[in-house]
Order: structure tokens, then sequence, then C-alpha cells
């Protein structure tokens, strides 16, 4: 589990801006979108074990 650092209110914003980034972005750049804003959220926190945590807990229960 990750720990909760965002209110509810704060993720649903995160959460409206990027679904309309991935539309943005289209269907045949999404996926370069969001490896690329993945790599960019990284370098902000720095810390390998952390985005490796959030990794792994984005890959369950696809």
């Amino acid at each position: 589990m990750i720990e909760k650092t965002v209110s509810t209110a704060d993720l649903e914003q995160i959460y409206d801006h990027l679904a309309e980034a991935i539309d943005r972005a289209g269907l045949d750049k999404d996926r370069l979108f969001l490896a690329k804003l993945s790599l960019a959220l990284s370098t902000m926190v720095a810390d390998p074990a952390r985005v490796a945590q959030a990794i792994e807990a984005s890959l369950r229960d696809l």
C-alpha cells in the first residue's frame, strides 16, 4: 500500500487533469506520454525504492 499524502479532493483534480492529458496525447501517443510522465515524476520523488513501490502497487489488480 502507498502512503496517502494528498487529499481526496486534490487526488480527484489530479485524476481529471491526467485523464484530459491522456486524451490530448491521443491513442497513438498515450503510452509514450505515460512513460514520459512517469519518468518526470520519478525525478521529482528522487527515491528509487519509492518509485519501485509505486510501480508494484500500480500493477496490482489491473
